[in-house]
């Protein structure tokens, strides 16, 4: 027990005594702190979404007025989500997010299985769409007569996303430099864009004598609706796929989550009440690039600035969309739910550079297509029903496992509500867009026969065994990469990867009953 204070003494010491940062190994940092949570949760909310989602949350909901409701109600159930999430990453104080939840309350199988729907989905199909708008803005000044060709968006949207892999890979203190940087140009950004939206519509109302004409009345295009709303706010839950590099998670968490949040929701309720103020239905409905037909309209000889602020603000976005996804893979990898070389960590750089090559190479192949608004409805619907299930692990925890210790205790009506309105937009699509539906439940069930096949089944021939080891060293020596070693800040009754077979841990790695004796130890805390 000695040497294990020692070790994480030195971990503490870090970047004062080389010497000691040495010998605390090969692992992932605490490099990461309240401003950078914020950056990190601001920055990849405030990303694509509000670029491109005004379009989507409009037509659905049929007027702006419904618009501006379905807006509020976005923000306000990502809220209820985050503090959900906050009790939830400050419990279970593990990289992964929604996959260490998952796993900790239903085990094995259910977490493969967000861990394969995200890795095949949701995370390459966001950092896809937000690529795809960075393309859209930049290349929108050149081709003012027409629309930009989409092989241009495609080939330019590849070139920020390969781009971003290698500022990831380099080093995770220049990724979140970058984070930090671009995270405050975007919400500069949406500023100017309120700004002289109020002050035109302190002499122009006449968008606003009738702001309800025309709303839906149909469930199933409000959820619609709410999908792309909710798209703009897609990231609030990142934050804890980095736990296990952010310092002090147990008070950093939780105030990241309290700023980030009720901000990013007042700014873009404010960006909204702007563009509908400027522009007509018709106007908002027929542009690709809002924020650029917003620019044209009101801003004059200065309209350049809109593509360029909204270029920085989706070039962050990506950024930190490929450093959080990253790490959940990386997570995965560890508990032997993705291929070991998932779990290899650069020598240098201390980063996971092979998960995220292997992000990037998935995320490339999601570049097939330009049409944002089907990914978008495609990708939230496979997100909603992962996320719904991590809160009611929460309510699980609350039944089976009532005393555990939880810095942070939400009320219990909190879970409920947001299951309850999640479990809606889960359910409704299904009768008003089965198609997308079931292309995503497809996706989702394939993962059960992976499973079975290569993660719980271990009796495999023995020249797969072989195949597997070979591919694992060749990446090793591409990449310069190496096995974590066991991380002496976690406690020492957390589940370890055990890595003495071909390509992926051992089953007992994940078992339940070791992550909860790791989330009810009461040296926990302590040790973090």
């Amino acid at each position: 027990m000695s040497q294990v204070q020692g070790v994480g003494e030195a971990k503490m010491a870090e970047g004062q005594d080389s010497k000691r940062e040495e010998e605390a190994g090969t692992k992932l940092k605490r490099n990461l702190g309240l401003f950078d949570g914020i950056s990190i949760i601001v920055g990849i909310i405030v990303g694509s979404g509000i670029f491109v989602s005004p379009k989507g949350v409009l037509f659905y909901s049929g007027s702006p007025g419904l618009a501006l409701v379905v807006w509020a109600m976005s923000g306000l159930l990502s809220l209820v989500g985050a503090l959900c999430y906050a009790e939830l990453g400050t419990m279970i104080p593990q990289s992964g997010g929604d996959y260490a939840y998952i796993l900790a309350a239903f085990g094995p199988l259910p977490a493969f299985l967000y861990l394969w729907s995200a890795l095949v989905v949701i995370m390459p199909a966001g950092n896809a769409i937000t690529a795809l708008t960075f393309s859209n803005y930049v290349l929108e000044p050149f081709y003012q007569e027409c629309s930009p060709p989409d092989s241009a968006i495609r080939l330019l949207a590849a070139v920020i996303i390969c781009l971003l892999t290698a500022v990831n890979c380099r080093a995770v203190k220049l990724a979140t430099k970058v984070q930090d940087v671009f995270s405050v140009t975007k919400v500069f950004a949406l500023l100017v864009i309120i700004i002289a939206g109020l002050v035109y519509v302190s002499n122009h109302q006449e968008n606003w004598a009738t702001p309800f004409q025309g709303s839906t009345g149909s469930p199933g295009q409000i959820v619609l609706a709410f999908y792309s709303g909710l798209f703009s706010f897609a990231g609030w839950n990142y934050l804890n796929f980095v736990t296990e590099e952010l310092n002090e998670p147990n008070k950093n968490l939780p105030r990241a989550i309290a700023i980030s949040l009720p901000m990013v929701t007042i700014i873009y309720l404010l960006a909204n009440f702007a563009y509908f103020s400027v522009l007509t239905t018709t106007e908002l409905l027929a542009s690709n690039a809002v924020a650029v037909t917003f620019g044209s309209r009101l801003l004059g000889s200065m309209a350049w600035i809109m593509p360029l602020f909204v270029a920085c603000s989706t070039f962050g976005a990506v950024n930190g969309g490929i450093f959080a996804s990253s790490r959940l893979f990386f997570v995965g990898a560890r508990h032997g739910h993705m291929p070991r070389l998932m779990a290899l960590l650069n020598i240098t750089h201390l980063t996971p550079i092979p998960c995220l090559v292997t992000l990037c190479l998935i995320t490339l192949m999601m570049l097939s297509t330009s049409n944002v608004l089907v990914l978008i409805n495609f990708a939230s619907f496979v997100e909603s029903l992962f996320i719904t299930m991590s809160v009611a692990g929460l309510l699980y925890f609350r039944w089976k496992q009532p005393n555990l210790h939880r810095p942070i205790k939400v009320n219990i009506l909190l879970p409920i509500v947001f299951i309850i309105v999640c479990g809606g937009l889960v359910c409704l699509p299904i009768y008003y867009q089965p198609q997308e539906v079931g292309f995503g439940l497809v996706i989702v069930v394939s993962g059960a026969p992976i499973y079975l096949l290569f993660i719980k089944n271990k009796r495999r021939p023995c020249w797969v065994n072989n195949m597997l080891r070979g591919f694992d060293e060749f990446v090793q020596k591409v990449f310069y990469a190496v096995a974590e070693e066991d991380d002496p800040l976690d406690p020492v009754d957390s589940p370890q990867l055990d890595t003495s077979v071909d390509g992926t841990a051992g089953e007992k790695s994940i078992s339940v009953e070791e992550t909860e004796r790791f989330i009810s130890s009461p040296n926990r805390d302590k040790d973090l």
